[in-house]
């Protein structure tokens, strides 16, 4: 599948067919769908929308047609231009605004983009929400403004100068701290707006900062998803430099990873468990993370006698449960920090700000760190199944089987061992069952993988 229409927004590759890529077409569509369904949402005389866009190559052409869709439809519009997934939420109420679209496909390749979907709140558009969007686009049920009721246009060019300044001011980030220690750090932004958001951070901060792949010209030099096999040359900058760590971001700067002084991966499901540790330490409270993420957060919580909650995964599912919990910290095990103290979003930024506040105030070196949390490894498998089998009846019998340990059924099923878990994920597009591990080391995550497949072949 090259286009993708789902709840959250609209992905898809460049060029080809309008209904199978995403093409200029589609492009209006679905802006129209959204703006359709914003003014829906209230009677008033002016609405107001933020746009911003990650550096990808056909960004701009993108952004020219949602705005002038946005117009179209009577919505004034507020330009941000190259900007980050984080600074436009946080945009979205920092300008009153009454939503807001992201261009981004995130850490896909150079040939997808996607419209991300903001609420009033900044925060992602919630299921039922997008759902309506959705029908919008299916039914192609827009109504155009006439002349004299067109949206207006216009540009504002210090939203992320304005996104650092909010981070600086939160009471847990410490820049005192961090300058005193001239920390050096090495960045791999790959080529888009976290080359320009990361180096203006640091700066402010007082960190030197070596920069590699911070142009922001959308042509990615490796694949862009910050996985250990993509970041060879980082890792190896860290080492020629004497860094004290590396950063990395995906394109629109709401995935972190980390590199310890070594060049080895911090990890990203560690990001989030050594933010939490710092945010704990300070400010107790309830965590959460979706159920495919490390149960080292858990340990962290528990570390402080704080409770930890799972939610289903998906940012929004996050921050549903975040607030159900008061949750001063949470996440995703891919890099995102959540932080509510500045918004309800997964943001690189404010995670990086706060894990240099930790670093400055531990005295270690970030390879200590590391080595002071649980060592926990994962495994991602998937079985295949023909398209007649009932994958919900066969989640039911795989709960029936492991009946006696802790079962959650949030999204799909999570089981629960003393030392090791198991998350099966139905595919919503096809028939797969999604197996996520995690146990002690590499090679028990993979075994247990490979037992919970033999597991579903013996019930099919």
């Amino acid at each position: 599948m090259s286009l993708i229409k789902s709840i959250s927004g609209f992905r898809g590759t460049i060029g080809g067919k309008p209904g199978d890529n995403l093409t200029p077409i589609d492009a209006v569509k679905f802006a129209a769908a959204y703006g359709t369904w914003l003014k829906n949402q209230s009677n008033q005389s002016e609405y107001k929308v933020i746009v911003g866009r990650d550096a990808r190559i056909s960004g701009q052409m993108v952004s020219q047609l949602v705005c002038s869709t946005l117009q179209g439809l009577g919505i004034n519009v507020v330009d941000l231009g190259l900007s980050t997934t984080p600074t436009v939420e946080v945009m979205v109420t920092h300008l009153h605004a009454d939503g807001g679209i992201i261009l981004t496909a995130s850490h896909n390749p150079k040939e997808w983009n996607a419209l991300k979907l903001l609420n009033a709140k900044g925060e992602f558009v919630s299921a039922t929400d997008g759902a309506q969007i959705l029908a919008f686009a299916d039914k192609d049920d827009y109504t155009f403004a006439k002349v004299d009721d067109l949206g207006s246009y216009e540009t504002f060019d210090d939203a992320i100068d304005l996104h650092i300044e909010k981070i600086l001011a939160l009471p847990l980030v410490n820049a005192k701290a961090i300058q005193e220690k001239n920390f050096k750090v090495a960045i791999d932004a790959v080529n888009s707006t976290g080359g320009i958001a990361i180096p203006k951070l640091l700066q402010r901060l007082g960190v030197i900062h070596y920069d590699m792949y911070c142009e922001p010209n959308g042509h990615f030099p490796h694949n862009p998803e910050p996985l250990k096999e993509h970041l060879g040359d980082i890792c190896k900058k860290v080492i020629d430099e004497q860094a004290d760590f590396g950063i990395v971001v995906d394109p629109d700067v709401d995935r972190l990873a980390i590199i310890d002084e070594k060049g080895e991966m911090f990890g990203e499901e560690y990001t989030l468990v050594a933010v939490a540790d710092y945010v704990l330490s300070k400010t107790p409270s309830a965590t959460v993370s979706n159920l495919s993420s490390s149960r080292a957060l858990r340990d962290i919580s528990e570390k402080y006698g704080q409770k930890y909650s799972p939610s289903a995964v998906g940012e929004v599912n996050v921050v549903v449960e975040m607030k159900n919990v008061d949750a001063k910290i949470g996440g995703e095990g891919n890099g995102g920090i959540i932080y509510p103290e500045l918004h309800y979003g997964r943001d690189s930024l404010v995670g990086i700000a706060l894990f240099l506040t930790y670093l400055a105030e531990q005295d270690k070196s970030v390879s200590e760190i590391r080595a002071s949390y649980p060592a926990y490894f994962m495994a991602k498998k998937k079985i295949e199944l023909t398209p007649e089998i009932n994958v919900d009846e066969l989640l039911v019998k795989i709960q029936e089987v492991y009946k006696n340990e802790e079962i959650n059924t949030v999204d799909g099923v999570k089981i629960d061992f003393p030392t090791e878990w198991v998350h099966l994920r139905k595919s919503n597009t096809e028939p797969i069952i999604r197996i996520y591990t995690e146990s002690t080391s590499e090679e028990n995550a993979n075994k247990l993988a490979d037992k919970m497949i033999e597991s579903i072949k013996n019930i099919i």
